[in-house]
């Protein structure tokens, strides 16, 4: 399976429609992106947890919703990684559920709608996309609803 979840957290249940409907988004991300036979991790966490890998990674002490950790970033043009005759490994995505949480009732949307922005969001960073540049994030942006709409969770619905 290239979509690896892994639940790490205990402070907001997850059902396991939530899982595979994340796991169905970030595979048709990885399809949409002609990478169907990569792997990647999504290992959910709480706050305190990403507050301490912002703070190792980034110098930022304080939680953030989504971190993600190439597999071969800033080594080649590519941000996959393979060994021969192994699978393609993109990398890893932590997603603060609690942060998911508070953002989908700040944003008056679905927690599933939430957790699968992040997790998309966190997969095009595996994929090389970024946001530094307003071209960039606009790029991104596209991308992240292409993905989204194919599951009704765009910015105008879910």
């Amino acid at each position: 399976m290239p979509v690896l979840i892994n639940n790490i957290q205990k402070k907001a249940a997850l059902s396991p429609e939530n899982l595979t409907f994340l796991s169905d988004v970030l595979q048709y991300g990885l399809e949409l992106h002609q990478q169907a036979a990569a792997e990647m991790g999504v290992i959910l966490v709480d706050n305190e947890y990403i507050q301490e890998l912002n703070l190792k990674y980034r110098g930022i002490d304080q939680p953030t919703d989504v971190l993600s950790f190439a597999m071969n970033e800033g080594l080649a043009e590519s941000p996959a990684f393979s060994i021969q005759g192994g699978p393609i490994l993109l990398g890893d995505i932590y997603l603060s559920v609690e942060r998911a949480r508070e953002q989908a009732e700040n944003y008056g949307h679905s927690l599933n709608r939430e957790l699968c922005y992040l997790g998309t969001h966190g997969l095009l960073h595996l994929l090389g996309f970024d946001h530094q540049t307003p071209e960039e994030t606009a790029l991104m942006r596209i991308e992240e609803e292409r993905i989204l709409a194919r599951f009704d969770l765009g910015r105008t619905s879910g």
